[in-house]
């Protein structure tokens, strides 16, 4: 398979006034294509950072980061925004909708920054919405729909541009166990179709629905298993 993310030697310091904190001191990992990876650490292992730079929201003080071959490092902001939305699909955990915007707005978002045509978007946006079982809720906004149903709208919007990755961050995290075990589902779908999967969690039983699991602890990998 090929490589989809390559980092070497990622390094993150904060500064906070005069004190320097070391989020990331050193990380070195490979992630293939096709892979379904989680990441895993307590408060303050660098998870967050982590995923904040493989997500291109922030850039290493030192270290490279290559996605699909490409040095992230050597973007500015605006080749990095365009990346972003072209590489990168994101599940978050607060869902961060559009309250105002129908869910099919609120999916179709994404195409507008790369010149869809206004039609595509919206035969893209309901062929995605409709893969996570929700073709006929389109003109619902986001208070008119369940946690749940707002999170597979979430899922739908990181699908529209067909990314590199798919970056769920705490995914389940606002979600109760049976809905989150629903959304697991759906992502753990995703990756049977094909999709790279990268999961940030602090739930080990959410962490297992990847076939590896990276252990963060005080900016360094701590353990990198591979579940059989």
């Amino acid at each position: 398979m090929s490589k989809v993310i390559q980092i070497e030697q990622l390094k993150k310091t904060y500064h906070l006034g005069k004190v320097e904190v070391e989020a990331l001191r050193g990380v070195s990992f490979e992630i293939n294509s096709g892979d379904f990876v989680s990441i895993m650490g307590p408060s303050g292992s660098g998870k967050s950072t982590l995923m904040h730079i493989i997500g291109c929201l922030d850039y290493p003080t030192e270290g490279k980061y290559f996605l699909s071959g490409q040095d992230v490092s050597k973007l500015n902001d605006n080749q990095l925004a365009l990346f972003r939305n072209q590489k990168i699909g994101f599940v978050f955990q607060q869902f961060n909708l559009l309250p105002k915007a129908t869910i099919l707005k609120n999916v179709e978002l994404p195409l507008t920054y790369n010149n869809t045509h206004s039609k595509n978007k919206k035969r893209l946006a309901v062929q995605a919405l409709e893969e996570v079982g929700l073709g006929d809720r389109l003109k619902h906004r986001p208070n008119e729909i369940s946690g749940g149903q707002k999170q597979r709208v979430a899922i739908a919007r990181a699908l529209i541009n067909h990314p590199s990755i798919i970056l769920a961050d705490e995914p389940t995290g606002n979600l109760d166990s049976k809905t989150g075990g629903d959304i697991m589902e759906i992502i753990k779908k995703l990756h049977d179709d094909g999709n790279t999967i990268i999961l940030v969690t602090h739930e080990p039983e959410i962490a297992r629905y990847g076939k590896r699991i990276i252990y963060l602890k005080d900016g360094v990998i701590d353990r990198d298993e591979v579940i059989v």
